[in-house]
């Protein structure tokens, strides 16, 4: 089989036999994806994290956690108020599970 150099492939490639590092993968990608979500809207709207954290009713260092991939404590009430602050809206999914074949 030829070498791939696709982290995507890769990781899939991974967390294929192991469901709790799949887990743990999908987990850390939404955290990161809601992170990218509040960092794109703030600078699309012009403002500081600062500023925004002064919309809410928070503090920057609030703002900046909640801007940072890792971040785990993302909460569905602090992102209503983030939106509702830069005139957006949460919507959620829920879709199926993709069941993955093993190799």
């Amino acid at each position: 089989m030829a070498k791939t150099s696709d982290a995507i492939k890769i990781i899939d490639k991974m967390t294929r036999t192991d469901p709790e590092l799949e887990t743990m993968v999908a987990e850390a990608s939404i955290n990161a994806e809601v992170a990218q979500l509040i960092y794109e809207a703030r600078t699309k709207a012009r403002l500081t994290q600062k500023q925004l954290a002064e919309l809410v009713g928070t503090k920057q260092p609030v703002i900046a956690r909640l801007e940072d991939a890792d971040y785990e404590g993302h909460s569905l009430s602090m992102l209503q108020k983030i939106a509702r602050a830069l005139n957006q809206r949460v919507v959620i999914h829920l879709t199926p599970m993709e069941h993955k074949e093993s190799a």
